[in-house]
């Protein structure tokens, strides 16, 4: 039997989140982002958190709301900054944000490594740069890697297209991103939907985050944003 719980409220949904939570969050810029489910998280209060996404937030929406709340401690991603990610600039420059870059690949594969229970794995990116200070290292076949450790969460906050009422997901189109390896990664996994349909109407060959990684599933109306341009 699932253990996928459908939930009618993004606020019942986020509840128990707790303070100095590791939340991996999905989303590639706006793409995939899952805006009612960061906005319920805001409501719930939660602080101290580490945010693991991609990027750091754009314009006032979305994560990036979550960080003007003060709700963050640190963000590790790998793409911080572009022109409307005043909220992150001002923290950071301030001293209140704690950041810490990752290659992108490598963010990927540390929280796929997470899900797939590897304890640790030699990597060739940020070879020679700062990001290479103080990491332990190996030469292989005449060639420098780093050791990556996974990153996993105490919650993940995804965004699907559809789900069936044992929490089998599709997503749709790049709106994927991240979402099925964060699902992996998380000791509890709570996704926004789009639309959630009866057992059997998914096409089991379009499943890309089967329900066993799934916990929490609410269905949401589908939202657009925009962003300001930068100040």
């Amino acid at each position: 039997m699932s253990r996928t719980r459908l939930l009618d409220t993004t606020d019942a949904a986020v509840a128990g989140i707790e303070d100095g939570s590791t939340v991996l969050v999905g989303g590639f810029g706006l793409a995939g982002m899952p805006f009612a489910l960061i906005d319920a998280l805001i409501r719930q209060g939660a602080r101290d958190l580490t945010v693991v996404a991609n990027n750091a937030g754009n314009g006032d929406v979305g994560l990036a709301a979550l960080l003007k709340a003060g709700r963050v401690r640190k963000v590790v991603c790998s793409f911080p900054r572009q022109v409307d990610s005043y909220v992150f600039d001002e923290l950071y420059l301030s001293g209140r944000l704690e950041l810490e870059v990752v290659p992108q690949g490598n963010l990927a594969e540390r929280m796929r490594a997470a899900g797939a229970g590897i304890g640790a794995f030699y990597c060739p990116t940020a070879v020679g740069t700062p990001l290479a200070e103080g990491r332990e290292t190996r030469t292989i076949d005449g060639r420098e890697y780093l050791l990556e450790h996974p990153i996993k969460g105490d919650y993940a906050l995804i965004a699907a297209h559809r789900s069936d009422r044992l929490g089998n997901l599709v997503y749709s189109k790049t709106a994927r991103n991240f979402g099925p390896i964060m699902a992996t990664a998380a000791t509890t996994t709570i996704v926004q939907v789009d639309e959630v349909v009866d057992t059997g109407v998914l096409d089991p060959e379009a499943v890309v985050t089967p329900s066993i990684y799934v916990d929490r599933v609410v269905q949401v109306e589908a939202q657009r944003h925009t962003v300001q341009g930068a100040r």
